[in-house]
C-alpha cells in the first residue's frame, strides 16, 4: 500500500457508510469504526483473508485459535477472529457486517456448546454475498445424531449442498478440515 492510498479502500468506506446510514451514530462511534477498520490493514495487504467465527468459551476458543493459526500458515493469507479487532461497539452486528464486507472468506466453527455463532449463521445464509464466501467446519458427535437442532441442521444442509461444509470430530480432523478450505 502506498503512502498516497487511504488506509481503508474507498469502496469499503462506502459499504460501511451504506450499512450505517440508517443508524444514528455519534462522532465517537464513527471514530471507533474507522479505527477498527484501520486495524484490518492486513486484509488489504494479503491475497486472502478469513474471518473465523465460533464459540468463545474456554475449550472452543482454543479450537478457533487452531483454525486461525493453521490458516495464517498459508502464504499471503490473514485469518482472525472478531475479538482480534479491538473496540467496544454498542452494536456487534454492525461490526460483523463491516468486517464481513471486506474479507475474502467467512469461516464458522460449529460446536453444540452454548455461545456458538447462531446469530452469525443466520446472517451468513441471509445474504447471497455472505453465503457465497462462507464455509462451515461442523463438529460431529459420535453419541448424538442431531446435537444442533432442526434450525441449525437446515443451515448446515445449505452449506453441504454447496460443498462448503467440512465435518470433524477430533482436533486432528479439525486441522485436516481447515486445510481443505480454499
Amino acid at each position: 500500500m502506498s503512502d498516497e492510498e487511504p488506509p481503508v479502500p474507498e469502496e469499503v468506506l462506502t459499504s460501511a457508510k451504506d450499512r450505517l446510514d440508517d443508524e444514528e451514530i455519534s462522532l465517537a462511534d464513527n471514530e471507533e469504526i474507522l479505527h477498527a477498520l484501520s486495524e484490518l490493514t492486513p486484509v488489504y495487504e494479503n491475497d486472502r483473508s478469513y474471518f473465523v467465527l465460533g464459540n468463545y468459551d474456554r475449550e472452543p476458543i482454543r479450537r478457533l485459535n487452531v483454525v486461525v493459526d493453521r490458516l495464517n500458515r498459508r502464504t499471503d493469507t490473514y485469518a482472525f477472529r472478531m475479538v482480534d479487532i479491538r473496540g467496544e461497539w454498542d452494536n456487534s452486528i454492525q461490526k460483523f457486517y463491516l468486517i464481513s464486507d471486506i474479507v475474502t472468506y467467512l469461516v464458522g466453527v460449529a460446536e453444540k456448546e452454548p455461545s456458538d455463532f447462531l446469530v452469525e449463521q443466520g446472517l451468513l445464509v441471509g445474504t447471497i454475498e455472505y453465503f457465497t464466501k462462507s464455509h462451515v467446519l461442523k463438529r460431529e458427535y459420535e453419541d448424538e445424531a442431531h446435537p444442533f437442532g432442526w434450525m441449525q441442521d437446515g443451515v448446515f444442509d445449505l452449506f453441504d449442498r454447496e460443498g462448503r461444509l467440512y465435518r470433524w470430530q477430533t482436533e486432528e480432523d479439525l486441522v485436516e478440515a481447515t486445510d481443505e478450505l480454499p
